[in-house]
């Protein structure tokens, strides 16, 4: 008997689906339940799909892409209908897709059978089929719930509690885990079900295991295990780490993204679950959900890395305290989902002993802002560390800027993109000398400065300006000088504190000078005020006028001298020039030093400050072609004082220390400083160089002092036993004159 006569005799119907031809070829029984001619026959596709039911048509096209894309069986019901659209039987379909030698998965062959299903009579009891209205609605439901919660997950824990949380249709797993790969190891990225520790085993497992998860994400096909039987029977290695959680059914699944296996996900059942077409068809679903969630994710929580290592790479911060004034700052970015921006503030010590203060905004809210923000602040540094006046270093960093955006246009032009619009930024740079109370301004397109009084009036400072830098290559920038009387506060702060909230200049500043003028002891709480002002609760009923409300990063410095009754004395301050043609003048240099520090505490410092500054200006005449000129000041209180002594000169070469022999004849000065002075070093300057050196004045001697103290007493000791010669034994005649 033949297998077509048997095939009919149980009303069994062959059919072959050709997907790259459009073409179906039928048996007879199999055209027969489809309702054509009983007749064997090729079909077009359109012919055949007119006679499934359209709902069920949407429900065969999905298992079969599954089937397909997981190498196993397809398995539906289908209701058969007729040209006007009534129902004429319902047939089981079992189809096993096949592929030509190319292997392409769009041209799949779909080989199977077709089988008439008796329908019960009504009033019956209904068997559960995985194909059911109820189901159905049910599945769409969850899948649609399931899309929008990951969807809505912004990081790799939210999407592992989602995925946790999720309530399948009929068969909830009681057990998840995430697998991610590295590099040739099995990693695990998350789980739920499992107590502390249980994890273990699977961490660190390599690829070539033969453990599911490491099968999936080798070959990329998912594997269903309905049984303990089967887990034991195909992983016979990894069955005894598995048995331990007593779950009876497993599924595993690959992660896919963009067309790349990244990991595999596990859903473990305690109950016997068969994973029919409908119910691998759902699992399927999650899982390239949960791996696109996961992707998005994983990219959101980079971007968040690199925000926050650029934010901490170049968050300003405030340098040492400056004497006599007392000063606070803020800094509240925006960044546009990024936490960076283009506003900064910056303190520098200066090499005369003074301080600047730097207040900027970048254009722009991006990383490119914040990049080329990086760039000006570390340019803006270099310049004011050569000891540039304040119009100098804004002309240098407008010709930096201008340069630097030139460099971003040509990049955007050679990459065939399009042309990089330049950036300009605002800048406001002041310099201080503390003991006087003075800052002497630059703005370069930047908000003018508050002053506030001592008895809390809040007045805009008009100061003279410039166009902000970058506009021009070569830009002027006047100076105003600025003096604050004890007591005094004075307000630097980027557009974002006064223009965030709609205002314009004339309205932001109305809304923060009732906060300016508010009796505040505590500059950090003056800080806190301005920006709370700005962002905190209250600034909801203070918007302004604009209809364009949009948020912008802020930078606020707050700076207050102390209002001390007794005023600082007055630093002394004493300056030579030693030509090349005039070395003894370095002892003039030496007496001028001894003479300032005349009421010095510590004796053996002035001897050291006498012995170094010798030493930096012999190195000078000895070692280049230029003058010498050095700079002294010593200030402070009496017994606190400062003293800092510079020599500059005009070679670029730069000292380098040496270790000199015991006959060597040089090679000692910057030996000697290190062991002497409390702080030194060496400042590149625009032309040339300048080598400084600090002491503090302290009560009695200090360490370095009895060091050498002590060597010049053991000098001394030498040197009388070797004029004395040795003491000659007792009894002895004493040698003849």
């Amino acid at each position: 008997m033949r297998t077509e006569e048997i095939l009919a005799a149980i009303a069994t119907g062959l059919w072959r689906w050709d997907n790259a031809a459009g073409t179906v070829t039928l048996d007879a029984e199999a055209a027969r339940l489809l309702g054509l001619p009983t007749e064997p026959g090729v079909y077009r596709e359109a012919a055949v799909r007119s006679r499934f039911h359209p709902v069920d048509w949407n429900e065969i096209y999905g298992v079969v892409n599954l089937a397909v894309a997981e190498g196993t069986l397809a398995e539906a019901r289908l209701r058969i209908v007729d040209e006007r659209g009534r129902v004429l039987r319902t047939v089981r379909s079992r189809s096993k897709p096949t592929y030509p030698a190319d292997h392409r998965f769009e041209s799949y062959v779909l080989i199977g059978t077709l089988q008439e299903v008796a329908e019960p009579q009504p009033g019956a009891t209904a068997a559960h089929t995985s194909i059911t209205g109820d189901w159905r609605r049910s599945r769409e439901a969850f899948l649609l719930d399931a899309g929008r919660a990951l969807a809505e997950a912004r990081s790799t824990q939210e999407v592992l509690r989602v995925a946790a949380s999720l309530s399948m249709p009929g068969f909830s797993p009681d057990g998840l885990a995430v697998f991610g790969a590295a590099g040739e190891r099995l990693t695990i990225i998350g789980h739920h079900g499992h107590n502390a520790g249980d994890e273990e085993p699977f961490t660190d497992m390599p690829l070539e295991t033969d453990y599911p998860a490491a099968e999936v994400v080798r070959t990329g096909r998912a594997i269903y295990l309905p049984s303990p039987d089967d887990y034991r029977r195909r992983y016979p290695a990894t069955w005894p780490l598995a048995s331990r959680f007593g779950r009876r059914s497993w599924a595993f699944l690959p992660l896919v993204s963009a067309g790349r296996t990244m990991g595999a996900w596990m859903a473990g059942f305690r109950h016997p679950v068969a994973f029919s077409p409908d119910e691998r068809a759902v699992l399927t679903t999650v899982a390239r959900m949960l791996a696109q969630a996961l992707a998005r994710a994983g990219v959101a929580e980079t971007e968040r890395e690199l925000s926050l290592g650029l934010q901490r790479s170049m968050m300003p911060s405030l340098g040492p305290d400056i004497p006599g004034m007392s000063v606070a700052a803020r800094y509240i970015p925006t960044g546009g989902g990024l936490q960076v921006g283009g506003d900064w503030y910056d303190m520098i010590p200066l090499p005369t002993g003074r301080i600047a203060l730097v207040i900027g905004d970048v254009q722009g809210h991006d990383v490119r802002a914040a990049g080329l923000m990086g760039q000006l602040r570390i340019a803006l540094r270099a310049y004011a560390s050569e000891g540039h006046r304040p119009d100098a270093v804004l002309s240098r960093a407008s010709r930096f800027l201008s340069g630097l955006t030139e460099a971003y246009e040509d990049l955007g032009d050679g990459d065939g993109e399009e042309p990089t619009a330049p950036r300009f930024a605002t800048c406001l740079y002041a310099e201080v000398d503390p003991a006087e109370g003075t800052l002497d301004i630059a703005r370069a397109g930047h908000p003018d400065p508050v002053v506030i009084s001592v008895d809390g009036t809040a007045v805009i400072r008009q100061t003279a300006g410039g166009l902000p830098l970058g506009i021009e290559a070569d830009s002027d920038y006047p100076t105003t000088r600025v003096v604050l009387e004890p007591g005094e506060t004075i307000m630097l702060c980027t557009d974002g504190l006064i223009e965030t909230g709609g205002h314009d200049m004339a309205t932001g500043w109305t809304r923060l000078k009732p906060v300016l003028e508010q009796p505040v002891e505590d500059l950090e709480k003056l800080a806190d005020a301005l920006v709370q002002a700005v962002h905190g609760p209250t600034s909801h009923y203070t918007t302004g006028p604009l209809a364009d409300r949009r948020e912008d990063d802020i930078a606020v410095l707050v700076l207050r001298r102390g209002s001390s009754a007794t005023r600082l004395a007055p630093p002394r301050r004493t300056a030579l020039t030693i030509a090349q043609a005039e070395p003894e003048r370095i002892a003039v240099a030496r007496q001028q030093l001894r003479e300032m520090l005349h009421d010095w505490a510590d004796a053996e410092q002035v001897d050291a400050a006498v012995l170094m500054i010798s030493e930096m200006a012999t190195n000078v005449l000895v070692h280049t072609d230029g003058d010498a000129l050095m700079v002294a000041e010593a200030a402070g209180e009496r017994g606190e004082r400062r003293l800092r002594v510079e020599v500059a000169d005009g070679s670029d070469e730069l000292p380098h220390k040496r270790r000199p022999g015991e006959m060597a004849s040089s090679g000692r000065g910057l030996v000697l400083m290190e062991m002497l002075a409390d702080s030194w070093g060496v400042d590149p300057r625009g032309e040339g160089k300048s080598i400084w050196f600090e002491l503090y004045e302290s009560a009695g001697p200090t360490e370095a002092g009895e060091s050498m103290k002590a060597e010049e007493s053991a000098e001394a000791g030498d040197s009388t036993e070797a004029a004395e010669g040795p003491e000659p034994a007792e009894g002895a005649e004493p040698p003849a004159a």
